[in-house]
């Protein structure tokens, strides 16, 4: 992803939120790649380190760590503090993750065809987690999701992640029909994943500028959202599995979006290829 140098407005353009309550209360980040990499990014600002005293292979970690306060652990006094969560022998607090305006992003991005997701009402942290870890792997501009029904920036969310939320910009917002509005006037297509929908994500138009809607894990899209969609598309599925989860549904059409990319960026002529 290729961004201005300027990245740094929140979602009202004053001062982010989060920062005000980041000297209050921290956000907790468990297991080692998560920790690993909110030490490496440096989005936000580390206030605790906590290992367990018997871990072996926390070299890179400390590393990161740097001057951030450490406090040595036994596993029980981690078990407690992370309520018996897979903490891997590691945990850190930090302030939270800033979260970012829709519009201002949209303003930053220099992809010719970027790739956007916005999830309407993905509750489970883990299905959360894991469509933000897709959407980093194959290079989407964004993370869009709204403020009612969505799953929390959990500790299990943040694990789930393995890292990605300290990357990819997420973007929380009141109204995704308002939000699907600008979109669309900034350029994009919006496509909605749905199972009945009349063509696959082989033979949709994902090329250009686009956003993929992903529902609900039990009820999909809801009716407003689906109706603000450009079109939609199904992901082909044979065998005896009749459905997939959000996540895994995420993370099929990202890769087609990302595979037509690339193959059309080794198809270009040397002149016309910009950032992908």
């Amino acid at each position: 992803m290729h961004y201005k140098k300027k990245f740094h407005k929140d979602n009202s353009g004053k001062a982010d939120r989060n920062k005000k309550s980041a000297d209050v209360r921290g956000q907790w980040v468990l297991g080692r790649i998560p920790v690993l990499e909110a030490l490496r990014a440096g989005k936000r600002k580390p206030i605790r380190l906590f290992y367990q005293d018997s871990a072996v292979g926390l070299e890179d970690i400390m590393a990161a760590a740097g001057n951030t306060p450490k406090q040595a652990c036994t596993r029980d006094m981690l078990d407690q503090r992370t309520a018996k969560q897979q903490h891997q022998g590691v945990l850190l607090e930090a302030a939270p993750l800033p979260l970012h305006n829709l519009e201002n992003t949209l303003d930053l991005i220099q992809e010719a065809n970027p790739v956007l997701m916005l999830l309407d009402g993905v509750e489970n942290p883990r299905n959360f987690g894991g469509i933000v870890r897709s959407a980093a792997a194959m290079g989407a501009a964004a993370v869009i999701f709204g403020r009612d029904r969505s799953a929390p920036l959990s500790p299990a969310a943040l694990k789930s992640a393995a890292g990605a939320m300290e990357y990819v910009p997420l973007i929380q917002v009141t109204n995704l029909a308002r939000s699907m509005a600008l979109l669309k006037e900034r350029g994009y297509w919006i496509v909605g994943l749905d199972a009945d929908a009349p063509q696959t994500i082989w033979e949709a138009n994902l090329d250009g500028p686009v956003t993929l809607v992903v529902g609900n894990e039990g009820k999909g899209m809801r009716r407003l959202v689906a109706d603000n969609c450009d079109f939609q598309a199904n992901i082909p599925i044979s065998g005896p599995i009749s459905s997939l989860n959000a996540s895994v549904s995420a993370a099929l059409v990202l890769a087609e979006c990302k595979r037509r990319r690339v193959t059309a960026a080794a198809a270009a002529p040397e002149h016309t290829k910009g950032p992908e």
